[in-house]
């Protein structure tokens, strides 16, 4: 009989998307032992997230990664505006306009109060960013990240964790013990089913938009420039009574991420290819040849926090613990943080600089802000989701016109305030941690459009340039 393989780490991490992958970037460069596995057999090919925050690109520039990353995706001079339409093809309603990433330091360097930053944010696809972080972390001395994988049991002492990995592909077993484990292994996270933990909050929700059966069609579509007729953007949304969506730019050559709100007789699982492309011409306006390269299922609605987040040797993060509606691009924003705010402690605690206990502050930190973050983004569904079209929209007249116009303010003053998210990406804090002590000043506003710079202890400490190139 074949003796199983056993091997020994530091710390085990289960899932090798943002969370984990940035985990192990983490604790690398801290020097920390770290095997990643992930059932995938590799890292993401659909788009998914799509919107990469500042704060998130101030970490990205702490590894040295930052400029690797804004150079991904979209060209460097690609406009990233947010445009609203009846349908693609048909009437521009309103128009957000932002800046490509060519400017993006150039805007860094010269904005003042809440928008100053070492990094604005940035509009790229996940699958982008995480072969970045993949190809940085696997050249780690002491990270051993590995695809194909799957934990498929584990017990935890009172001195560390065990756990069982079976090789996907050829049913191949080993046997790991670790010091730590934290499984960032999405929202059917077997850890967190395993360890009894459940989902919180809201698992649906009643919107014209935004609020049931999703369809994801990652697209290429030759001819979507000439057919729209209208400067490029980032995010397409529509407005209409048959057919909302919104879409995002991947390569802002000919790749596009739609998501569309299924009506009730409608079941993904059962929707042809040509039925898919035909629903992405309803929302066209117009019959335009569409290549299907993936598609997928999905519930928005959702405001779900985990129960808990932590045992004495375990932590969960990213979906695991947390499922967001995207609007605002939050939850993989906050799937990194959970990612930072581990990773200094595990350290810390594996190399003998703090007790055991100081990881209790893991969950009492990042509980709150999950809280906080998935309602912020619940709010922002709620105003696009709620606001349903009326009929005259797409009417010719003087009717039309009006209807166009009170949509397009609505929407475009919505766009703003989705998009233009300082008090979220920087504005989150510890307070209440046992690991912070107060200065005993009052205590801050908290809205995702509002963040007020300060030194008050459990925050991200206020930004300043030294000079043109210093940070």
């Amino acid at each position: 009989m074949t003796q199983t393989q056993t091997e020994t780490t530091q710390v085990l991490i289960i899932g090798g998307g943002p969370c984990g992958l940035m985990l192990a970037n983490e604790l690398g460069r801290r020097g920390v032992e770290a095997i990643l596995i992930d059932q995938k057999a590799t890292t993401a090919f659909n788009p998914q997230a799509n919107a990469t925050q500042a704060r998130t690109m101030e970490h990205y520039r702490r590894l040295g990664i930052a400029d690797e990353i804004r150079a991904m995706g979209l060209p460097d001079d690609y406009p990233t505006d947010i445009v609203y339409f009846t349908r693609f093809a048909k009437y521009e309603l309103g128009r957000v306009q932002l800046p490509p990433a060519s400017k993006a330091l150039e805007l860094a360097k010269t904005a003042r109060g809440t928008w100053s930053v070492a990094e604005m944010p940035h509009r790229v696809s996940q699958k982008y960013v995480e072969a970045v972080l993949y190809k940085h972390a696997s050249a780690l001395p002491g990270i051993s990240v590995r695809f194909g994988w799957q934990l498929t049991a584990f017990e935890e002492s009172a001195d560390g964790i065990e756990a069982t990995i079976t090789d996907v592909a050829t049913g191949d077993v080993k046997r790991i013990k670790a010091q730590f484990m934290f499984a960032a292994d999405g929202p059917r996270s077997f850890v967190r089913r395993q360890l009894g933990f459940h989902y919180e909050g809201e698992g649906s929700a009643d919107r014209d938009f935004m609020g049931g059966k999703m369809l994801a069609l990652y697209l290429r579509i030759p001819n979507f420039y000439e057919v729209c007729g209208q400067p490029k953007a980032w995010m397409y949304v529509t407005f209409n009574s048959e057919r909302r969506c919104f879409m995002a730019a991947v390569n802002g050559r000919d790749e596009f991420a739609f998501h569309t709100q299924l009506h009730g007789d409608e079941d993904g699982a059962s929707l042809s290819d040509v039925d898919c492309v035909k629903i992405f011409c309803q929302a066209m306006g117009a019959d335009i040849a569409a290549e299907i390269i993936s598609r997928e299922s999905w519930l928005a609605g959702r405001a779900l926090v985990a129960n808990a987040f932590s045992t004495r040797r375990i932590f969960l993060g990213g979906d695991a613990v947390h499922l967001f509606t995207p609007t605002g691009g939050m939850g993989y924003n906050t799937a990194i943080e959970d990612a930072v705010n581990i990773a200094w402690k595990l350290a810390a605690v594996v190399k003998g600089q703090s007790p055991i206990e100081m990881l209790q502050s893991y969950e009492r930190e990042r509980h709150p802000i999950a809280v906080r973050n998935t309602g912020f983004a619940r709010r922002f569904a709620d105003s696009l989701g709620l606001y349903r079209p009326s009929r005259a929209v797409e009417a010719e007249g003087l009717a039309g016109e009006a209807s166009r116009r009170r949509a397009g303010d609505y929407l475009a003053n919505h766009g703003r305030a989705e998009f233009n998210i300082p008090g979220f990406t920087l504005g989150a804090r510890y307070d209440a941690s046992p690991i912070i002590v107060s200065d005993g000043t009052p205590a801050l506003p908290d809205a995702p459009n509002v963040y007020v710079p300060t030194g008050k202890p459990g925050g991200r400490a206020p930004h300043v340039w030294l000079n043109n190139e210093v940070s």
